[in-house]
């Protein structure tokens, strides 16, 4: 198995229990990171090495190593085959990875389609040659790659499972030492390096002046160990120092707990979806990399919950649109909404409980049920 970043960690992590569950003996090794060994993951590598992201110098900088440790990853596994080799997102690494083993007459499956419904289309052909079968994990997923001769099985969300239909805000905040009736914004600005270069500043200055317009605002902050202290540097610049809670990880209490969060666009929106939170979308990132990326957009949203929802159910702030004072004035909306508008806070967790409910399925034992289907076939 490959799993790139903390998010590709947490799925593998939850596909691992069905395959261990199917497999008592199952040896499995790779790419991962710590859910992934909680699990008896053999690590050849750390997950945390495959979290770049975009089209700026970090990638540049990293790729002589990066494309170093695929191939080796690969020579070793065409050495000694597996039975079969399971990609968990990170699609610019595991695709061409996945194509030359499969080559090489190993079984591939890609778990989690790329985006091509949203951007990248022209990655359908690069799917077609590196997996004999994907997991998807959107339920309009499989008849799309179907159109394209590409076997896949929905499999629903990994999160939906974990997550409870019904959080409790309360457990959440007695955890976090938070007082039941504290007004609580979560701000998430993302896992990566170039994330809290980028996201963290505009996050976290939009945060001081929400701590002028609600001074008795609590400010909690869930963030990768390895990144913590990169996002205190940026709170502190922020003049935020003492005046809100890193947390060491804890994404799902901080989103449990709070009344709404700005958060990066990435899986962590659908997470807030699932916790039913009011949220404020942003995303920022080197400019060269948002000129790319924007050319090659083909829905008008970014962010996962108003994609799945078909239309802006939550606002989406983008690259120059995410200002300080846009953030703010869109978060204030969510939180003034509390009390002026109670009703459409109401609507808007209805929304997110009927997608949870699409979404949650038994992905741990359907994800090995399709694997045992491809290790088994001829």
């Amino acid at each position: 198995m490959v799993a790139g970043e903390t998010s590709g960690d947490l799925l593998a992590g939850l596909i691992l229990d069905g395959l261990k569950t199917r497999w008592p003996g199952l040896q499995s090794m790779g790419i991962g990171g710590p859910q992934m060994q909680a699990r008896g993951f053999d690590a050849w590598w750390d997950s945390q090495r495959l979290a770049v992201h975009g089209y700026n110098l970090e990638v540049f900088q990293r790729l002589a190593e990066l494309l170093r440790t695929r191939r080796q990853l690969r020579e070793r596994l065409l050495a000694a085959p597996p039975s079969v080799f399971v990609g968990v997102d990170a699609p610019d690494f595991n695709l061409g990875l996945e194509a030359d083993l499969r080559a090489g007459g190993i079984k591939t499956v890609h778990f989690i389609c790329p985006s091509i419904w949203a951007w990248r289309a022209n990655r359908v052909e690069k799917i077609r040659r590196a997996a004999d079968h994907v997991l998807c994990i959107f339920p309009f997923e499989p008849e799309l790659l179907a159109s394209h001769g590409i076997d896949a099985t929905y499999v629903g969300h990994p999160l939906a499972s974990v997550i409870p239909l019904e959080p409790d805000r309360l457990a959440a905040r007695a955890r976090l030492g938070l007082a039941p009736d504290a007004l609580v914004l979560a701000v998430l600005p993302g896992s990566r390096n170039s994330e809290i270069r980028y996201i963290a500043p505009a996050f976290f200055a939009a945060a001081a002046r929400l701590r002028q317009d609600f001074p008795a605002l609590e400010i909690i902050v869930p963030a990768v160990p390895a990144l913590i202290d990169k996002v205190r540097a940026a709170a502190q610049a922020a003049g935020l120092d003492g005046r809100i809670h890193i947390l060491q990880g804890r994404s799902h209490d901080a989103l449990a707990a709070c009344d709404c969060t700005l958060i990066a666009s990435g899986t962590a929106t659908l997470e807030a979806a699932l916790f039913k939170r009011p949220m404020v979308i942003g995303y920022r990132m080197q400019p060269l990399s948002w000129r790319l990326m924007r050319r090659k957009q083909l829905q008008p949203w970014v962010g996962l919950p108003n994609i799945l929802c078909g239309e802006f159910v939550v606002p989406e702030l983008l690259q120059d649109a995410a200002t300080p004072e846009a953030l703010a004035a869109e978060v204030s909306r969510w939180l003034r909404a509390r009390s002026d508008s109670p009703s459409t806070i109401e609507a808007l967790e209805q929304r997110f409980t009927a997608l949870h409910h699409v979404l949650r399925r038994d992905t741990a034992r359907l994800a090995a049920d399709a694997i045992q289907k491809v290790v088994s076939s001829t």
